[in-house]
């Protein structure tokens, strides 16, 4: 399963935004990766996505697989838009 989103938060995905997404998906038991420019991630590792350093207007892909994955990927979505990180694309 995977969703994808446009980031659009002013300052992308630094430490705060990844903290948040991070935290919000350890919980879970499936596997999730963030694609981004062709590169994917464990969405798990916070310096994983730092890494990427995803910017305003990037659009990423989030997938995850496991028992939990559709429930994982609703908590993902949840965070994006409520803590104003970016939309659904």
């Amino acid at each position: 399963m995977e969703k994808i989103f446009k980031i659009t938060t002013s300052e992308g995905l630094h430490a705060r935004p990844s903290t948040l997404l991070v935290s919000a998906v350890t919980p879970f038991n499936s596997q999730v990766q963030l694609t981004y420019n062709g590169k994917s991630v464990n969405l798990k590792s916070i310096m994983g996505v730092m890494a990427q350093s995803i910017t305003t207007g990037s659009v990423v892909t989030i997938s995850a697989e496991g028992e939990d994955a559709e429930e994982l990927l609703s908590k993902v979505t949840e965070v994006i838009i409520s803590k104003g990180l970016g939309e659904e694309a």
